[in-house]
């Protein structure tokens, strides 16, 4: 919620998600400095190569991510990611060559019709733009969670080094990608352009919102970011997307609140139909868990990291 509220003040959406970045990046170096953490601080190309697609999709799906949280209200963006769990399932069965049940597919059948309810069905205009932002951040997203697993081989399993390398190395990659999107013309803007520095009626400025939402977002995302790489080490993908899933319902009901956002019919029921699907997939999952063998379960999280060669990352929020 601390990211719509920076967004819907801010034309950078881009050199808001680098100093997201470069404030969880500062954040592992202090804990580093302070003992807290230990983490390591050599790079070598061998490294960077094979960290490459990690930070590659981690850049561009937060990027997508950042697009669609300006262009929709927070309520049409849980709509418009709906279908990480479909794209999750489909990486799966192309990367890992795990083969979903048939109540597999329908619980994914139930999340993608949630969806068309919410874009197709709603009487309640929403931006075209961000919705196809938010499909193509679901694609990558869904693809980087398949990929953690190989990303973690390469720092020897540890989440916590594979946090840091993923924000610093999507720190640097930012910049060139913030010239590129034009972007300097609005963070001069931001910083240099403002004739008050605090707005009338003792609201926060633009630059007061931009400076604020920075801090509390990036050590969030810390958080968050090491959250989201043990929860993926620990359990499958897929479980991981549904949880992100259920938090998002929760975060428009937020949104509802803070920014007044208009939850119509269409937009509820799309909400509920895609929950419903998440919470059907996580049932099914527990049953197959009771009645498959381990060996024969392509879905488990033991299956999943016997083949581990093809999983890769994740990203703070």
């Amino acid at each position: 919620m601390a990211n719509k509220w920076v967004l819907k003040t801010t034309s950078a959406p881009l050199f808001f998600l680098f100093t997201q970045l470069f404030i969880a990046v500062i954040l592992f170096i202090a804990a580093h400095a302070a003992r807290i953490i230990v983490v390591p601080l050599y790079v070598d190309t061998q490294l960077l190569t094979q960290l490459a697609p990690t930070i590659g999709l981690n850049i561009v799906g937060l990027s997508f991510s950042n697009y669609t949280l300006k262009y929709v209200d927070a309520s049409v963006y849980q709509v418009a990611r709906g279908l990480v769990l479909p794209f999750t399932v489909l990486t799966s069965y192309f990367f890992l060559s795990a083969r979903p049940s048939l109540r597999i597919l329908l619980s994914c059948s139930v999340v993608t019709f949630g969806f068309f309810v919410g874009v197709f069905l709603d009487a309640v205009p929403m931006a075209l733009l961000g919705v196809g932002f938010g499909v193509a951040s679901s694609a990558i997203t869904a693809l980087h969670s398949v990929v953690i697993k190989k990303s973690l081989d390469v720092v020897n399993g540890s989440a916590m080094n594979l946090s840091w390398y993923t924000n610093l190395f999507s720190a640097i990659g930012m910049i060139p990608l913030i010239i590129f999107a034009g972007e300097v013309p609005a963070i001069k803007e931001l910083f240099f352009g403002q004739t008050e520095v605090v707005s009338v009626d003792g609201e926060l400025s633009e630059l007061q919102t931009f400076i604020w939402g920075s801090f509390i977002t990036g050590a969030i995302g810390f958080m968050m970011s090491l959250a989201s790489l043990l929860s993926i080490k620990i359990t499958s993908p897929i479980t991981h997307m549904v949880s992100s899933a259920v938090r998002g319902v929760a975060a428009s009901l937020l949104a509802m609140w803070l920014f007044g956002d208009v939850i119509s019919s269409g937009r509820a029921s799309s909400i509920a139909t895609i929950l419903l699907g998440s919470i059907y997939y996580t049932w099914v999952k527990h049953v197959e868990s009771q009645q498959a063998p381990k060996d024969a379960s392509k879905y488990e999280r033991v299956a999943l990291e016997d083949v581990e060669a093809g999983k890769g990352s994740s990203k703070p929020e």
